[in-house]
């Protein structure tokens, strides 16, 4: 049965247990866009067309729960990353204010459920790269008293403490001092996500973390071969760890063939003295030409289902979930053009003979419980230890 006749059961599904959606850029995009001016981007309305997100397709879409990311670039460094941190927090905490009929303030697992039972979108944060925090553990606790309740270690470049998958191999992992941000992470309840790190420091986290950790918009290596990717070793280690792996949505991460035709793109724009991410007018016409004559692969919903289920046969079905990384992509899938497209996915997997139970804890349980597990550990660890005053230079020299 193809999967377009499973679309009314994949809502049905969705009414009972939503997507928790483990990254979503939103925030940086009003940054982006009207310098948090949200009179001038009001996501009551209908954004289609300037943003993969507002308030109508996230119901459309069936989501419960979201980590919105409040993310900086890494160009941001010191103090300036802090701010913008920050600035990052103040905005989803204005959308909260904006909105409160349909968003919902969630800091525990418990506050996942209530949301849902209320029929609200369970609003979380997830900071990503670890330069927020400037190497201080005080900074990361505060983040967790304003609400953040996951960090990725890196984003796309090295930290002092940590190598990114996108950058060549500095500390081999994690340094002295990374394992420290990661066991205070444990101690205040704060996930460690492993989307954006080298797969050194995804083993090196694994090693030290006593709490379950995420991936929050990840998908498989083996299915589609790029560093941002999740290899099986780790995988598969997630069941002893309790952790979460959410499949994220990009193309030049989950299609082999965009990740040859971007590759090719990029070796294009250099060719023609342009940086791959230029995008100047001059620049964009170079890149524009290219994709006439070298027309973009397209990823479908089915190409994501395909991560799906060799993660679930790698890791098992309690450890995977969904990141889609709406509005911090510029290319979505066919069918999962925004966030109102997980009913496309869902039918996608019910097509291939995924249960109901099984689809209830890819969309929220899994999330919901992996939060809980951490709130557990830091509650135990709490109990025996206080605050870390480890510093960069003392650990590492």
């Amino acid at each position: 049965m193809p999967a377009t006749d499973h679309l009314e059961e994949a809502r049905a599904t969705l009414a009972e247990y939503p997507v928790a959606d483990g990254h979503n850029d939103l925030p940086w995009a009003l940054r982006e866009k009207v310098r948090y001016d949200l009179d001038r981007l009001d996501i009551a309305a209908d954004q289609t067309g300037r943003l993969h997100t507002d308030l109508a397709r996230l119901r459309s879409g069936g989501v419960g729960a979201q980590f919105w990311s409040v993310y900086v670039r890494t160009d941001l460094t010191g103090d300036a990353a802090v701010s913008a941190t920050l600035e990052q927090i103040d905005c989803v905490q204005q959308l909260l204010d904006r909105h409160p009929a349909e968003l919902r303030r969630a800091l525990t697992a418990a506050d996942m459920e209530a949301a849902r039972a209320e029929g609200r979108i369970a609003s979380l944060m997830g900071a990503e790269g670890g330069h927020s925090i400037n190497n201080s553990l005080a900074t990361l606790r505060a983040l967790h008293t304003l609400g953040v309740r996951y960090m990725t270690l890196t984003h796309n470049d090295n930290i002092a403490w940590a190598d990114s998958a996108t950058d060549e191999p500095g500390v081999g992992g994690l340094s002295p001092f990374g394992h420290e941000v990661v066991r205070e992470m444990n101690r205040v309840g704060m996930l460690v996500d492993l989307s954006h790190v080298a797969a050194t420091t995804m083993r090196a986290a694994l090693d030290t973390s006593t709490a379950p950790v995420i991936f929050s918009h990840s998908s498989s290596r083996a299915v589609c071969d790029h560093p941002r990717n999740i290899p099986d070793d780790v995988l598969e280690r997630l069941p002893g760890n309790g952790g979460v792996a959410m499949a994220t949505f990009v193309p030049k991460f989950v299609l082999q063939a965009a990740v040859d035709w971007t590759a090719a793109a990029d070796d294009n724009m250099r060719a023609h003295g342009f940086h791959h991410l230029d995008t100047t007018p001059e620049a964009m016409k170079v890149h524009e030409a290219f994709e006439a004559s070298h027309p973009r692969p397209v990823a479908t919903a089915a190409t994501v289902a395909d991560h799906l289920d060799h993660m679930r046969e790698v890791a098992g079905v309690d450890h995977i979930g969904i990141g889609g990384d709406y509005d911090g992509t510029a290319f979505t899938p066919d069918g999962l053009d925004d966030v109102s497209g997980y009913p496309n996915l869902i039918a996608e997997l019910l097509s291939r003979g995924w249960s109901r139970a099984d689809l209830a804890k890819l969309t929220w349980r899994n999330a919901v419980r992996v939060l809980g597990a951490a709130e557990d550990v830091a509650r135990d660890v709490g109990a025996r230890r206080g605050p870390s005053v480890a510093t960069l230079d003392q650990l590492d020299g």
